[in-house]
């Protein structure tokens, strides 16, 4: 294969345009784009959901079936040559071997019915035979032995930090963690050494400890193998850590471009200086210790039983939640952190009886752990829960009107007019009160709106505790500033108690009075957000904080971090 010129780009997008279908009908959602990646640089491309990155980065592998979308101006240029132009055997060899990819999601982009050896092996075999067609000669073996290629798949799998490697071989993605699926999507997509490697939004699912690690370890194998990277994301933290370029997308356009130093020191763009600005949440609230009590839970435990037999009995239990004493005043956030698996969700369920649990469960003075169904229906009013995902939790089926309204309907609260009234002022107050959304499906929203018609679902029933469980995970970061704003002033002006759990330490930071760091369904430190985030004293927190605030010199930064 013909090689690039000394100096010469390694890609280079010239006036590039992309649109979902033809016509008059065709929406277009790249713009006439212009950027370059030099060889062995990381160069990153930010914006929110829609603005086009990852339609930019899937063009340069043509990922995306020509059914559904079209390149009407333009072209994509890989070591000189138009990718756009090239025929399907040219792009089956360029796939994989020149470019690899890091899917945002490891779980659907692995295959669920194949062994990680035989999904690594399929790799090898593939390109090593397009390798043996287009240079054919004694340099190239003509066979890959399958000791040979199980082998190498397990030298991938050490080398990107899987424990045991040999024995995850046989293992089948379900079988594995989250980090540890990532880290076999980036041996799947560097065991045939690219040059370019594509990494799409690699960390948004992953706790902050597990983001570090992968991230860690990406930039370590870049320089190992002397790759250029294409990195996609819209958290600035990151980018902000790993990449040498940067380029701002907003609705199909790059709208500002330049090093990681002039993007975030001196932004041109009002847009990029959004993302760059915290929006003011650097520093944690002040809890008010005077405050009456919302919320006490003494020894809370919730187990699970481990089945077995064909009978399915309990051969032994697993502790989610182990003995958890925590107070929340009225009108306070209280922050519950730790990685996945830690017990927070479950401990978030259990408080709101979602979950059996054993220990005592006091809200507003009034044990709520042994009330029976029909006792504890009245008081679910004041005990609302907001989830992750807000399309997930929102039925695709309702009308907005008939979603949050829902509530009211089941707790027999007002007449239809009074009910309709309240609605559309509880949507108003979450910035939603436009008319015409009244009668729209959660679809024709985008995530930030999903969320915020989650909260006013939440809020039309007057409740005084609300438990936010990641209501903010799946948002673009600009979104997650707006939505964390907003709860704030909904808590001033309502006197609400949050419960906020989340992995992100930034947004707790800005969110929440006091927190509590959970390891393995136990407490491990306790106390007020700023004193915890200034001097932390547990290995453990020390170590979050560490990884969360990798670029930020802070009195918790370790040196010498472990397990990284």
């Amino acid at each position: 294969m013909e090689r690039s010129r000394e100096g010469a780009p390694l890609v280079e997008y010239r006036g590039f345009c992309a649109a979902f279908g033809a016509g008059d009908s065709a929406k277009n959602v790249v713009r006439g784009i212009d950027f370059t990646i030099q060889a062995h640089e990381t160069f990153a491309l930010v914006g929110e959901s829609g603005s086009g990155k990852t339609v930019t980065a899937q063009a340069l592998m043509r990922l995306l079936s020509e059914d559904l979308i079209r390149y009407p101006a333009g072209d994509i240029l890989f070591e000189g040559r138009s990718v756009l132009a090239m025929k399907d055997p040219e792009l089956r060899a360029l796939r994989g071997r020149d470019l690899g990819m890091i899917f945002q999601e490891p779980m659907t982009s692995l295959n669920p019915l194949h062994t990680i050896e035989k999904q690594l092996a399929e790799s090898l075999f593939l390109h090593l035979g397009f390798l043996r067609k287009q240079n054919p000669g004694p340099s190239n073996p003509r066979s890959l032995s399958r000791a040979a290629a199980r082998e190498t798949a397990c030298s991938w799998l050490e080398r990107v930090g899987i424990r045991d490697a040999s024995k995850r071989l046989s293992a089948y993605p379900h079988e594995l963690s989250g980090g540890e699926r990532q880290r076999v999507m980036i041996a799947l997509a560097l065991i045939n050494s690219p040059k370019l490697l594509i990494a799409d939004e690699p960390t948004t699912a992953l706790d902050v400890t597990v983001q570090d690690q992968i991230l860690t370890l990406i930039q370590s194998l870049r320089q190992d193998l002397g790759m250029a990277v294409l990195f996609i994301s819209h958290d600035l933290g990151v980018v902000r850590r790993v990449a040498d370029r940067v380029a701002v997308m907003r609705d199909g356009l790059i709208i500002e471009e330049g090093t990681v130093q002039d993007i975030f020191s001196r932004p041109q763009d009002p847009y990029t200086k959004a993302l760059v600005e915290t929006g003011g949440m650097n520093e944690s609230p002040l809890p008010d210790h005077d405050a009456p009590e919302a919320v006490r839970v003494r020894g809370l435990t919730v187990r699970f039983p481990l089945r077995k037999g064909i009978l399915r009995r309990a051969a032994g239990y697993v502790g989610a939640v182990d003995g958890v004493d925590f107070a929340l005043r009225r009108g306070q956030t209280l922050g519950i952190v730790g990685e996945s698996g830690s017990g927070k969700t479950t401990l978030g369920k259990a408080l709101l009886r979602l979950e059996k649990s054993r220990g005592d469960i006091i809200i507003e003075g009034r044990n709520i752990q042994g009330l029976k169904e029909e006792a504890l229906r009245p008081l679910r009013r004041k005990m609302q829960i907001i989830f992750q995902d807000p399309y997930g939790s929102l039925s695709p089926r309702m009308t907005i009107e008939r979603l949050v309204g829902e509530g009211l309907l089941i707790h027999r609260i007002g007449a239809k007019e009074e009910r309709r009234e309240r609605v559309r002022s509880c949507l108003r107050e979450v910035g939603m009160g436009d008319e015409a959304f009244l009668s729209r499906y959660p679809h024709e929203f985008s995530g930030g709106q999903r969320q915020r018609i989650c909260i006013a679902r939440a809020l039309v029933l007057e409740p005084s505790l609300l438990v936010l469980d990641e209501p903010t995970s799946s948002l673009d970061r600009a979104v997650q500033f707006q939505v964390i704003r907003l709860l704030r002033e909904l808590q001033e002006r309502r006197g609400l108690s949050y419960i906020f759990i989340s992995h992100d330490l930034r947004l707790v930071r800005g969110l929440c009075h006091q927190i509590i760091i959970m390891r393995r369904g136990k407490i491990v430190e306790a106390g007020p957000t700023r004193a915890i985030m200034g001097n932390p004293q547990e290995p453990y927190t020390q170590d979050l904080l560490s990884a969360a605030f990798a670029e930020e010199p802070a009195p918790y930064q370790r040196k010498n971090r472990e397990n990284l």
